[in-house]
């Protein structure tokens, strides 16, 4: 009887600590950043760009390297993110969701769409959704107009003046870079991270969901110049161009700033300026994102606090003489993820995930009943086993087509029926559109593809919208 009752005990005590060990999550931490092409964080390769706030998130959190967004730019992109739908809006959004569920839900900077620099120049809300949020806060800069050292790299122009300065709604102003003199503190990436500081203390006793709305790197690309200082240009590589690149690209795939038809073409050195500037920018706002993380650990919140790093879509610099964003590439689709969830293994997943999947992922982990009509999968099962799968392949949207990548292979289809498709494990630049290639594998591949594709649209009624 002794034996039985000690044994019992055991058990029971065991179970305790058990339960003991487990991490209660009361508050999420959201971080996004603007324009912001996963390849070039330390963490998915890139040996130039200083990100170590981002890398050292990386080191604790699940690394998902086959991430991509579903709209192509920053509005249909943060709408689709923001209420998991592929397109459109819902009347529940993530911010909704955890203020119905008795969280603190706030925002500082730029969450939902807004003009970059317009809205930032103005302290104006842009697209905001007032219904995710129990307060809501602007950023304001100056932006282009900052004092310092001005240029247009596409107009080569270089200047100190204030006049005349390419900014909000004007035809070069993606090509606008500003380096000054000062600690930061008057950018909205540094206020933004001060007002998640701020708000962090105030609510640090109650449950929160607190998002971070970087807009760096989004042009203008506007910070110190001692981060300018990092990276000069004559030591910038441009990326890989092949002759006749762009010949098997259906017209409707080609991007609609190139090097062809955009006067940066004919500045390579300001092409270097251009990654130069990138690099400074995404420095800049990873420093910001590293005076949080310290704030989170200094509070001790990190043992219940899930934090996800991600961007609304990538960015090109060139590469396929493509500048900027909205087409339907890699290097536009595939976004930086990272997922830190207090008592989950550290880990890299290769499973494709889309950013339709943050509310189901972050309602689950939080304990809140995963609502129903959502497009994306919660993704916690691969947070507790990367090798874990729960989608085939990943959608993308742009007014003239639609991608959807798989483990190997990207697929896109047009509006006028065109089509591209890549073997990426032969080929990640995407240099040989095999869809315009007719040999008997090609053909084969390609109508899998089209099968897997249709598959996925039909599945969520979008061949209709």
């Amino acid at each position: 009887m002794k034996f039985i009752i000690i044994f019992f005990f055991n058990v029971i005590f065991s179970f305790g600590a058990l339960l003991a060990k487990e991490k209660k999550i009361t508050n999420v931490l959201f971080l996004i950043s603007d324009d912001l092409k996963a390849s070039v964080l330390g963490c998915y390769g890139d040996k130039i760009c200083q990100t170590n706030n981002i890398d050292r998130l990386a080191k604790r959190g699940v690394v998902f390297d086959r991430a991509y967004c579903q709209g192509t730019w920053c509005s249909p992109s943060r709408t689709s993110f923001m209420h998991s739908r592929y397109k459109g809006s819902a009347d529940l959004n993530l911010g909704k969701l955890f203020r119905e569920n008795s969280y603190y839900s706030a925002r500082a900077g730029k969450i939902y769409h807004m003009r970059v620099p317009g809205d930032i120049i103005d302290g104006t809300d842009g697209l905001d959704v007032p219904s995710s949020w129990t307060e809501k806060f602007n950023s304001k800069g100056l932006e282009a107009h900052t004092p310092g050292d001005y240029a247009c790299l596409n107009l080569n122009i270089f200047t100190k003046d204030l006049k005349g300065r390419q900014s909000t709604r004007m035809p070069h102003r993606m090509f606008v870079t500003v380096s000054y003199d000062g600690d930061g503190s008057d950018q909205p990436d540094h206020k933004t991270a001060s007002k998640v500081i701020e708000l962090m203390r105030e609510h640090r006793n109650e449950p929160f969901f607190l998002a971070a709305g970087f807009v760096r790197p989004h042009y203008p690309m506007v910070q110190p110049k001692q981060y300018f200082d990092q990276y000069p240009f004559d030591k910038i590589e441009l990326p890989d161009q092949l002759p006749d690149d762009l010949d098997d690209i259906p017209k409707l795939g080609l991007a609609k700033s190139r090097s062809a038809t955009n006067k940066i073409g004919n500045f390579p050195d300001n092409q270097k300026r251009m990654w130069s500037a990138y690099y400074a920018s995404t420095q800049f706002m990873d420093d910001q994102v590293g005076r949080i993380l310290d704030e989170l650990k200094s509070l001790g919140l990190e043992e219940n606090t899930v934090i996800v790093f991600t961007s609304d879509h990538g960015y090109h610099l060139g590469e396929h003489t493509f500048w900027q964003k909205s087409n339907l590439h890699e290097e536009v689709t595939k976004v930086p993820l990272i997922i830190s969830v207090p008592g989950m293994k550290a880990g890299r997943s290769e499973s494709i995930v889309e950013l339709v999947d943050l509310m189901p992922t972050l309602a689950e982990l939080c304990d809140i009943k995963i609502p129903k009509g959502l497009h994306g999968e919660s993704l916690v099962p691969v947070l507790k086993n990367p090798s874990a799968s729960v989608k085939d392949g990943a959608l993308s949207f742009n007014n003239l087509g639609t991608s959807y990548r798989t483990k190997n292979w990207s697929y896109v289809r047009y509006k006028d029926g065109k089509e591209e498709m890549y073997d990426m494990a032969k080929d990640p630049q995407q240099f040989r559109n095999l869809a315009v290639v007719n040999t008997s594998s090609n053909v084969d591949q390609l109508k899998r593809m089209r099968s897997l594709f249709d598959q996925r649209l039909k599945k969520f009624d979008l061949n209709r919208r």
